[in-house]
């Protein structure tokens, strides 16, 4: 059990022993409750998985979008997220798969508010309204620390986020799991005697700060990001003269502003602005005119991330609404702009939803999925700055979801092993079943050599059919028995057999493929062949 090790290895400090080991102590007894009660192990695990992709790594876009289609629930949220105004402007057509989510978010804006939504799913809701304030607060930090990393200098900003997410983790633990201990270190808060460390130590024994560290440790977080959490020295701040320093500053000045957001109409919170200001503004390059601004835009991005991963924010709860106003600035939702003003792209919203399907799982609206796909592809292609790899990803995401496929992949040639080989795959079983889809580049009479002999485009509806049952090879045959109905894409440039697409189901498809899904699907493929000759 997570932490156990922890507890045993102090059982043998004196209860009377210095102000350290009782706090260490005292951690420790909080943590094994928590534990006892929660499957932190799990969520550590996830949470460690999001925040060790790294956007300089080549497979960095396929491991986040594998993790996040292998959650239906977070698979939604982060496409709501991408059909928001706010980013739907930029391309004008509803987005529907992952894969463009993250070229049109940007990696670390969809890794963090993975990382977040996984927080908000897997966190206790036993005390649902102190949760959902200590869930706000980190969302709101995490935003904070996200347009903070905009203006840095410094390499990886991006994790100047997730240290903002997880400035409180210790207050939501104890919120989430033990609600008599958080209500009367607030109580003491309220009083006006205690500050929030001073409140913990006297009720817990121990401060949040070193609650939160001692998880993250056990999660396997990066160090720069568990020493990011530390408090910076009283007083105003100067500017950071290493990475580590702006880390642990912009941390703690998230954490500050997101207790402020919420409630920033409210009188009186004028003069908790200028104190945030005055401690912050130098080190981290602010005057009055740009916390202003920067508060307007995290308050809009905090409602679009709590509403889409299904948490209201706190003041949305009392009033209905939520608002950031200084001075009289304020900004709207939309920009400015009205929804009907907003050009509708083909098969806008929910039509782009697979709802009713078939017997065999193919949506019944698969052009119009194959169609947006196609817009997808061409927008990234058009845009420059996108690589082979992600258009594969995308286009198989696409055939995935529009054809409703519970296994797909694209397999290449790899020449010095004499080999054709599974390298990007979705679905049930999808790293297992990659693993195993391999064969060699000699040629036999077999259904795949033969697609790709032929440069020919394979549709199987029934592939117990006697016909295709003798073309299977016993590779695939011991793979995938199950496979019902399928299809190969072959890829063929100049003659040269590059590899090729497969997806298949469980289930017979005595729909087939119309005329004009067909033409889509070769279009598909020709799209990534043109990137294939022009690489």
């Amino acid at each position: 059990m997570v932490f156990q090790n922890t507890v045993q290895g102090r059982s043998d400090l004196a209860a009377g022993g210095n102000q350290e080991d009782t706090a260490l102590l005292a951690r420790d007894r909080l943590l094994k409750k928590i534990s006892d009660e929660a499957d932190l192990p799990a969520l550590g695990s996830s949470v460690s998985k999001v925040v060790q992709m790294t956007s300089s790594d080549d497979e960095a876009v396929r491991n986040l979008a594998h993790f996040i289609l292998s959650d239906a629930a977070l698979t939604q949220k982060i496409l709501r997220i991408a059909n928001t105004v706010s980013y739907r402007t930029a391309s004008g057509a509803t987005v529907t798969t992952v894969s463009k989510a993250i070229f049109l978010l940007g990696f670390d804006v969809v890794k963090t508010s993975a990382l977040a939504m996984v927080l908000v799913d897997r966190m206790s809701s036993k005390h649902a309204k102190d949760v959902r304030t200590e869930l706000n607060h980190a969302l709101c930090a995490s935003i904070v620390g996200r347009e903070m990393a905009k203006r840095s200098q410094y390499k990886d900003p991006e994790e100047a986020a997730i240290a903002s997410l997880f400035k409180n983790i210790g207050r939501l633990l104890v919120a989430a799991h033990d609600h008599r201990l958080y209500g009367d270190i607030a109580k003491l808060v309220e009083s006006g005697k205690f500050t929030p460390a001073q409140a913990s130590m006297q009720v817990l024994g121990c401060s949040f700060d070193l609650l939160g560290e001692s998880v993250l440790r056990e999660w396997n977080i990066p160090e720069s990001i568990v020493h990011a959490l530390a408090s910076p020295p009283a007083g105003v701040l100067k500017p950071a003269k290493a990475r580590q320093e702006w880390l642990q500053q912009v941390a703690a000045f998230s954490s500050a502003s997101a207790r402020l957001i919420p409630a920033m109409n409210d009188p009186g919170q004028e003069a908790a602005g200028k104190a945030v200001l005055t401690r912050f503004g130098q080190a981290l390059g602010l005057d009055h005119a740009k916390l202003i601004q920067l508060f307007a835009s995290v308050a809009e991005h905090t409602r679009l991330l709590a509403s889409n991963a299904e948490l209201p924010m706190q003041s949305e709860e009392e009033s209905g609404t939520v608002g950031v106003e200084m001075d009289g600035a304020a900004e709207d939702d939309d920009g400015g702009l009205p929804d009907e003003l907003l050009m509708a792209a083909p098969g806008d919203a929910a039509s782009l939803r697979a709802v009713q399907r078939h017997a065999s799982g193919k949506p019944f609206n698969a052009r119009d999925l194959l169609l947006a796909g196609v817009q997808d592809v061409t927008q990234m292609m058009a845009s420059g700055r996108c690589k082979v790899n992600d258009l594969m990803l995308l286009v198989l995401e696409t055939l995935y979801g529009s054809m409703g496929f519970r296994f797909a992949t694209i397999c290449l040639r790899d020449t010095q092993a004499g080999q054709f080989r599974a390298r990007i795959s979705m679905g049930d079983n999808y790293a297992e079943r990659q693993a195993g889809f391999v064969f060699p580049c000699a040629s036999t009479r077999d259904l795949f050599h033969l697609a790709m002999e032929n440069d020919a485009d394979l549709m199987i509806s029934d592939a117990s059919a006697p016909k295709i049952r003798n073309l299977l090879p016993d590779w695939h045959r011991r793979l995938l028995p199950d496979a019902r109905s399928f299809i190969v894409l072959p890829l063929v440039v100049n003659k040269k057999q590059i590899g090729l697409f497969y997806a298949d189901r469980e289930q017979i498809a005595p729909e087939g493929v119309p005329t004009d899904e067909t033409a889509l699907i070769k279009t598909l493929k020709g799209q990534i062949l043109t990137a294939l000759q022009q690489r």
